[in-house]
């Protein structure tokens, strides 16, 4: 099956759009498609603002309404303990919020953009989107993610080039429960460190509360650099800061 003839047999979709590489492709190609497309944005503690913005930006270029569904993931026990099941406990959360929502507003199906590089076994969450009906078509239909890019930027997304990003959550070590306070002094810190001209790095939460920065091989040596600026800007909200001196390596979606 091609993108083309999914939309064809399913005119009347609900996207789960986070404004990532994946479901603003297939936003595009939706509105392109289909006689009617609704587009749920889910906003929690979980996801930055520069993500949030990212998504209106681009449903804005596209002429497309957004709707938000406030949820907060923090109110569910199983996805605040932050145990090694909380992926799937917070995808059921969060796709039953938007199913809801779809359903209420005439839709039956449901897509995400989960993508034919993403594999079953390594994520968690993939359970509970079976587990709810929610349809892949980029899965489905043998869609990579480097195809995904690379028909992104020939349509001119500005999203074709955008990094993985995970939730904030993924900051968090596993076993220790997850506070919102934690996760707005690491989105702050994560802000910080980008307007120092990093990228693709991760603040880490430690078991002691502190921080610890795990950067790409090319700019470690930024970080030495510059560590006065850094200690600077993070020691309002860590008391403790380390450097990770094993490079992150890019590719590694978590």
């Amino acid at each position: 099956m091609t993108l083309d003839e999914f939309f064809a047999e399913n005119q009347n979709i609900a996207l789960a759009y986070s404004g990532g590489v994946d479901s603003a492709y297939l936003l595009y190609e939706a509105k392109k498609h289909c006689k009617r497309v609704g587009v749920y944005h889910a906003r929690t503690p979980f996801v930055p603002a520069f993500e949030r913005e990212d998504a209106a930006m681009l449903a804005n270029r596209l002429g497309v309404e957004l709707a938000v569904v406030e949820l907060d993931p923090l109110a569910v026990p199983d996805i605040a303990a932050n145990r090694q099941d909380r992926c799937y406990h917070c995808k059921t959360a969060v796709f039953a919020a938007i199913i809801n929502r779809a359903k209420e507003e005439g839709f039956s199906i449901v897509i995400d953009g989960t993508n034919a590089s993403d594999k079953a076994d390594d994520r968690p969450g993939m359970r509970a989107l079976a587990e709810l009906g929610v349809r892949s078509p980029l899965r489905e239909c043998g869609i990579t993610k480097a195809e995904v890019r690379r028909a992104s930027k020939e349509a001119g997304l500005f999203t074709w080039d955008k990094p993985a990003y995970a939730c904030l959550a993924t900051r968090v070590p596993t076993g220790t429960p997850i506070k919102r306070d934690d996760l707005e002094r690491i989105e702050r810190g994560e802000n910080a460190l980008h307007t120092m001209g990093f990228g693709g790095f991760r603040l880490r939460l430690t078991q002691s509360g502190g921080a610890k920065l795990q950067f790409l091989t090319e700019q470690i040596e930024l970080a030495f650099a510059i560590r006065g600026s850094i200690i600077a800007a993070l020691s309002a909200d860590f008391e403790e800061i380390t450097l990770d001196l094993r490079p992150r390596v890019a590719a590694t979606e978590e």
